[in-house]
Formats: C-alpha cells, structure tokens, sequence
C-alpha cells in the first residue's frame, strides 16, 4: 500500500451546551432514583432494607479476603482457598501510561520488558532457571492506570516467588545494553499491535476521546520514546511511581495471610511513601484528569473493503453510582457476530444481524478512576457503513424507551454469570483482589456484587442510559473503507 492510498483525516469538534445535533441521540428522561455509589462499605450495604436475597450457598460461604495496611500506606489483601496447594502471588501498582508524561511515555511497559532480564541478585538466565525448576510461572502486564507483575507457584514457594518479584521490581538492574536490545524487541511488538485493527482503533480512540490528558496516550508509548528512553529515564520512573500506597501485595489460593504480611514487611517495608517537591514538579509524573472530548479521527485506506469503527460516550468511573447500571446496559445491548449466527438479544443487534449490516459489533464498558468510555466496536463492509451507523443512532437514542423488565432480568443473569466465571481459579482471584482494592479501596465479597446487581431495576438502567447518550457528544475512531463513514454532524 503506498503513501498515496492512505488518506488520514482527523476532525475535532468542540460544542456549546446549548447545540442540539441529530448525531446527539435525544432521550425522554427517565424518573432517576438514588444509588449506592461503590465506596460504601460492606458493613453498610448488609444492613439496608430489602437486602435480602436468595442467593446460593456457595455464594455466601465464598472464602472472605484478608486485608492488612501498613504504617507506609502499603495494603496486603489475601484470599485462602481451602483445598488448593497452588497459589498466585502478585504486586499491583497504581502507575500505568495514563500517568506518564510525553517525555516518558511508554515508561512502565518498558520496565516490565526490562524486569526480567536480570537485577543485582539474579542473571536472567538464574532466574528463568529458578522459576522453571519450581514449576512456576512468571508474569506481567501494563494497563492505562495499572502494572502488574504477579507469580503463580506451589504453596511451598510463596516465600520464594516473593522474593523474586521485590527483585526484579525494585533491584532490576536495567543495564545499559540490555535496554538497547530491548528496544528493537518493542519495535517489533508495536508493528504487530498496528497491525491488529481493533488495538489500532483503541489507541486511536482513546487518543481523540481524551486529547491532550494522560489516557490519550499509549501504552507501548510513541516510536521517538521507545528509541531515546534511558536508563535513567527508566530509574527516574521507579522511584517516582513505585511508593508503597500506590501498591497492594495481593494473594489468593495456598496463602496464609499472615505469612504474606511478613513476606510484604520484610521485601517491601524500605518502599518510600512519597514524592518530594522536586518530583511532583518533574517532567516523569502526570496527574492530570481525564477530560473526554467530543471528536472523531478517520484514518482511510482506500484499498481496504471492510471498515473497522469504535463510537464511545463517556461512561463512568469505577465508583460512579452509574458503575452497575452501565454493566448490565453494556451486557443488555450484547454483541453480534455473523460466524456465531443470529442469535440476538437486543433490537440494535436484532437489526444489525437481519439487516446483515455488519459482520461483527459488540459493546465495551471501560471504566477508570475518573472517567470512561462506554460504546460499541463494529466490523462492516465498506458499502454497509452508513446504513449501520444510522442504525446504532437510531437504536441508541430510542433505548431508553426500549429497556423493559423481561431485559433487565435476562442480563442480570447474563452479568452475575460473567462475574462469576471472571473468579474462576486463583490467578483470576488474585486480579480481582488486586484490582479492586486499587480502584474502591476495598474487596467486595461476591455476594455483595450479586446484591448490587439484583437491585437494579428498570429506571436504573434507563436513567444510565439517558445520563450517557441524551444530548451528548461522541467519540469516534474509524479505520479502512470508510468512505461511507457520515459526517461528525450529521
């Protein structure tokens, strides 16, 4: 494909309060109730009226999680599972590219590349050797607001999957060389990333939805970062992000709780608990807020036949009250694909799957600490675009007045099912341990999810709805044959 087949467009559109545009779906608003919001504590929640429920046994005798804090601010938070004699240990740190700066962004994935290739203790050769001969497993990943590095081993090594993670997270020894080689390794992940349409569409999403703030920015970081971060860059960004209340030591499976708290103490009681003056003022850290912004980029390649497409509003936060009502939404709306067949659950899938409109749409629900993004991802060919952008319009601006009883119950059951299967062995355990205590400050038992679920009604959803879609603008990224593709103000 040459230069000249690539056309990339790329409109903003910033809007009064007062405009009305047919793009913007217009809702009848809905009586709203008052919600939980998701701060409220577990003791709270057990004693409302009408919390009572008929929910299985093996919901309530769900294992409890053991949560400890240190002095430092560092949290423990532990799940034992009676009759395992495996478990996942893990470190969970509040840092991810969305607090990166442009001078350092891509840090934290560059790290967890490094992480593994030997600190002051260990030869990444030592250490591929020691976790084979324990019959573990070693991993790590980096998100928009979190990295994690966690370990999955038998019970009898807890102590040293412990040590081995305190060690390549805080002695790594990023060595000169090492990094040089590990760039190209990057490159090459980032070609394989564009060359997925849906990560590429991602990123572009996320690039327009949040322009100019900490999550528009990628995680793997722009190609001019990944050739020109040092060593010291790489160092910097340790002793900036890695402070002991931004991390929580999680375990679930073979765990003694408090034999994990000493484990924490002992590898991770040195972590500082602050920035000083010079730091919060350093071009390595980023705190600003996520501000979404009505927008759209169009990146159109004229030999491709299908058009990939993300449309997103901004959902909710983690602990928004609008958190539960935009899951089941997400779960109620569904997801269509033609090699699956045509079996549907709402009108806007409906309409898709007869229509034959496109080859594949599903709805997302990304929450982070202050904001969102709630839409739909669709596959289509190049002459169906406009046809299938005018029915999600259509649909979503009528899908307040579609919601009913008999929909909200199926995806209920539809949205505690997926919430359960997510719990399904340690390692899924620990993540959820893991990332909550992060995103609420505390675990919520299984049952109390169920709980929230269940009390959702029909004007819940409704009013989540309106508060997402009524008169609001969109985001959009769109990829391929999008000739068709209307315009941001139709």
């Amino acid at each position: 494909m040459t230069i000249l087949n690539k056309l990339i467009k790329r409109s903003i559109r910033h809007r009064a309060a007062h405009s009305s545009l047919s793009s913007r779906p217009k809702l009848s608003h809905p009586h709203q109730q008052p919600r939980r919001p998701l701060s409220t504590s577990a003791a709270t929640v057990a004693t409302r009226k009408n919390d009572r429920h008929d929910f299985p046994p093996y919901l309530l005798a769900a294992p409890a999680t053991s949560v400890t804090r240190f002095p430092s601010g560092l949290r423990v938070a532990s799940e034992s599972i009676p009759g395992s004699s495996t478990a996942t240990v893990g470190v969970w740190i509040d840092a991810g590219s969305r607090y990166e700066t442009p001078h350092n962004n891509g840090a934290a994935h560059f790290l967890e590349h490094m992480a593994f290739k030997g600190t002051s203790k260990r030869t990444q050769y030592q250490l591929e050797v020691e976790i084979e001969n324990m019959g573990g497993h070693l991993n790590a990943y980096t998100s928009r607001e979190q990295t994690v590095y966690f370990a999955k081993v038998f019970e009898r090594d807890v102590p040293r999957a412990m040590d081995i993670l305190a060690d390549i997270l805080l002695r790594s020894r990023l060595n000169a060389e090492a990094v040089q080689r590990e760039r190209d390794v990057i490159l090459r992940e980032m070609k394989e990333v564009n060359k997925s349409n849906e990560e590429l569409v991602l990123d572009h999403l996320h690039a327009t939805a949040f322009e100019g703030s900490g999550l528009g920015r990628t995680i793997l970081g722009p190609e001019e970062n990944i050739r020109s971060l040092t060593r010291d860059d790489l160092r910097e960004y340790i002793d900036t992000h890695y402070l002991a209340p931004s991390m929580v030591i999680a375990g679930a499976g073979a765990v003694d709780h408090g034999a994990l708290c000493e484990l924490a103490d002992h590898y991770f009681g040195g972590l500082r608990t602050e920035l000083d003056e010079d730091q919060k003022l350093s071009d390595a850290v980023c705190l600003d807020k996520g501000k979404f912004v009505g927008s759209d980029v169009r990146i159109h390649f004229k030999s491709d036949t299908m058009a990939h497409m993300a449309l997103a509003y901004e959902g909710s936060s983690w602990t928004s009250e609008y958190a539960y009502p935009l899951m089941l939404l997400q779960t109620l709306i569904g997801s269509y694909d033609r090699a699956a067949g045509k079996t549907v659950t709402s009108k806007l899938c409906y309409d898709v799957a007869y229509g034959e409109l496109a080859n594949s749409i599903s709805t997302f629900n990304t929450c982070y600490k202050d904001t969102g993004l709630f839409g739909l991802y669709a596959i289509a060919e190049r002459e169906k675009v406009g046809d299938l952008m005018a029915s999600v319009m259509g649909n979503l601006a009528q899908l307040v007045d579609h919601v009913t009883e008999e929909n909200v119950e199926r995806a209920k059951i539809a949205l505690k099912a997926t919430m359960l299967m997510g719990l399904d062995g340690n390692t899924n355990v620990c993540e959820d341990i893991g990332r909550q205590l992060l995103t609420y400050g505390r675990r919520m038992t299984p049952a109390e999810i169920f709980q929230r679920i269940e009390e959702l009604t029909v004007e819940d959803v409704r009013a989540a709805a309106f508060k997402v879609f009524h008169d609001k603008d969109h985001a959009m990224a769109a990829v391929g044959g999008i000739e068709g593709l209307p315009s941001y103000d139709w």
